[in-house]
């Protein structure tokens, strides 16, 4: 499948990415390929394939929550690059 010029721009507006001229030639190469690739890949048999999350078995890997007792405030905001009291100083996100 061959992306259109206006396409990879629509692609790119949608991810608020700004490109050039070169950068739309290079990426409509590249996508169109990967959606090539898909394409391939879509015409894969898989009647009778199972749905899997993962490709080989995994039980849950996560560790169990254990309280333990908090880093020292100091230690905290020893790297902070401005602190006021107890907490860490930044400019406003919002106005």
């Amino acid at each position: 499948m061959e992306l259109t010029r206006e396409e990879v721009l629509h692609i790119a507006r949608l991810a608020r990415l700004g490109i050039d001229d070169a950068e739309v030639d290079r990426l409509q190469s590249q996508l169109s390929d990967i959606l090539g690739h898909f394409a391939v890949l879509s015409q894969v048999d898989t009647d009778g394939v199972p749905p899997t999350a993962h490709t080989v078995a995994q039980c849950n890997i996560l560790g169990y929550d254990e309280p333990i007792s908090s880093l020292p405030i100091d230690a905290v905001l020893s790297n902070a690059p401005e602190r006021e009291g107890d907490f860490f100083r930044i400019r406003a996100v919002l106005e």
